[in-house]
């Protein structure tokens, strides 16, 4: 009598199931209101739409149905504001980047186009990295003369509430702004591969485990910022760089918290203070 037995699989020879996922989403005014003139959504990338009152910027909801990125994965997202329009983007839920085999990294790739007279927040919900994640995101933003910018880029190291560090990991981030005279912002940040160390460092996070980013380009934001100082606190600090036209002087702010809800408890009041139209996300809570 033969006995067969199974013939374990050399590990190179699995291949891994990727996530990829592509959305794009372009606005148009029509009789005076922001409203849908080309979506695209492809894998895991879904883009949701709430019914919002006239006169309040299209609000847009980002969606990986994948629950969460990890080593391989791929997202990409393109959005566009047409002439006139008032657009909002958002995320369903926080953005859980887990543990990556090797050196492979998960990738997010942010386009965001402003026609002349329009604009264009992005608020998404915190970038959670966990322990031995590898993420690599970059954001491309090209603005239009008289366009209004604002972007809030929320990102913590693990959930302190469930006991969970992060010791090690890389994270790349990659932002470039653009107007019609060039370049009007541009920033790069790597931490890794001994991120616990890193963020104990008082030029980093000061040992706290949340940070976030406040970049707006608006003709109004010079005016926003003593009050935005104030908001902030001793959390961080904000910073007004004027433009070499009017209107393309940037408002610029870096803030820490001990975790994601304190840091929240700082970015919903600031959101309130810069986004005078349409305030924190419905999807937003504390």
């Amino acid at each position: 009598m033969t006995s067969v037995f199974p013939v374990p699989m050399p590990e190179a020879s699995i291949a891994m199931q990727r996530t990829r996922g592509e959305g794009r989403l372009s606005v148009k005014l029509s009789d005076g209101a922001s409203c849908i003139d080309r979506l695209y959504q492809e894998g895991s990338a879904r883009i949701r739409l709430p019914r919002v009152p006239r006169g309040v910027p299209l609000e847009a909801v980002l969606i990986n149905t994948a629950g969460g990125l990890t080593g391989g994965d791929r997202m990409d997202w393109s959005f566009e504001a047409g002439e006139g329009t008032q657009m909002s983007l958002t995320t369903q839920a926080c953005e859980k980047t887990y543990k990556a085999e090797g050196l492979s990294e998960a990738a997010v790739s942010v386009r965001l186009t402003l026609a002349p007279s329009s604009g264009l927040t992005w608020l998404p919900q915190e970038t959670i990295l966990f322990d031995r994640a590898r993420l690599r995101r970059t954001i491309d933003v090209d603005m239009a003369p008289d366009a209004r910018l604002l972007m809030i880029e929320p990102l913590v190291f693990g959930r302190l509430a469930m006991g969970e560090a992060v010791a090690s990991g890389h994270f790349r981030d990659r932002w470039r702004v653009r107007g019609p005279g060039g370049l009007l912002h541009a920033e790069e940040a790597r931490l890794g591969p001994d991120i616990a160390a890193a963020l104990t460092r008082s030029a980093i996070a000061n040992g706290g485990l949340a940070m976030a980013t406040v970049l707006m380009i608006a003709p109004e934001a010079e005016s926003k910022l003593d009050r935005l100082r104030e908001i902030i606190g001793i959390s961080g600090g904000a910073s007004f760089v004027p433009g070499r036209e009017a209107g393309t002087g940037k408002l610029l702010a870096r803030l820490v918290a001990r975790d994601s809800y304190e840091l929240r408890k700082i970015l919903v009041p600031l959101i309130h203070h810069l986004n005078r139209d349409g305030g924190v996300p419905k999807v937003w809570s504390l």
